[in-house]
């Protein structure tokens, strides 16, 4: 429980500072504490919660109403082909989806370019791209390989960045809690422990906040890395 709680609590100064993170961090934590459907369960309140906040606390900040819509519809869709993978699954497969996600991730921060993404490229791809992130989030919990590495290409100024993930984050988020109620796998008993997980990153995301505003991204963002390659090394060799 200790655990958990620390982890909450890191990924909500996360959160606060680059406005991501949360999933990327709580899920393959608390897959090699509980399982992947725990994992994905307990973040149902925060993934809904707190990024209507940062919707409300950056609407003036947001890309194009249009963009937005199609790639959160996107993203809808893929989340009913993710849920079916976490019933159909085994938990082994699972793991090494959580793993093979982080990997992907962190390969793809590794080779990005700095040439920034042309807005009509991105129109182009955001139907396919939302759709890919919603079978993530569906199926292991993280869609920051597609999500969030999509608006990173796009050099998005910081605030426009959290405003617009943080409205793909929600309207995914609202699609799946539904689907976890039909197949089971969101009880009450994790409900309440939902609630309970995003008072503690609510309360660490002020914090992350004012870090954000002094500390370079940068600094986060290595972090992140190195602990996102320490964990998916263990949730492989835990596999096998």
């Amino acid at each position: 429980m200790f655990i958990a709680i620390i982890t909450l609590l890191i990924a909500g100064i996360v959160k606060g500072a680059i406005g991501s993170g949360v999933p990327v961090i709580v899920v393959p934590v608390f897959t090699m504490l509980y399982n992947v459907q725990t994992a994905i369960a307990v973040l149902l309140a925060s993934n809904l919660f707190s990024n209507l906040i940062q919707v409300w606390q950056n609407r003036r900040h947001l890309l194009p109403l249009r963009f937005l819509a199609a790639f959160s519809l996107a993203g809808c869709a893929g989340i009913v082909v993710g849920t079916w993978g976490l019933v159909a699954l085994s938990h082994d497969l699972l793991s090494l989806g959580v793993a093979g996600a982080i990997v992907l991730y962190l390969a793809i921060k590794l080779l990005k370019r700095k040439m920034a993404m042309p807005m009509d490229v991105a129109r182009r791809l955001v139907l396919p791209v939302g759709f890919v992130a919603g079978i993530l989030q569906g199926a292991a919990g993280m869609s920051a390989p597609a999500s969030i590495t999509f608006l990173n290409a796009m050099r998005l100024e910081r605030r426009v960045f959290i405003g617009s993930i943080s409205v793909f984050f929600g309207a995914v988020t609202v699609v799946q809690a539904p689907a976890l109620l039909v197949t089971n796998i969101l009880t009450p008993e994790l409900a309440a422990y939902s609630v309970a997980a995003f008072v503690v990153i609510a309360l660490a995301m002020p914090l992350g906040a004012a870090l954000g505003k002094r500390l370079p991204y940068v600094w986060f963002d290595n972090l992140i890395m190195l602990l996102l390659a320490g964990i998916a090394v263990k949730i492989i060799t835990e596999v096998f």
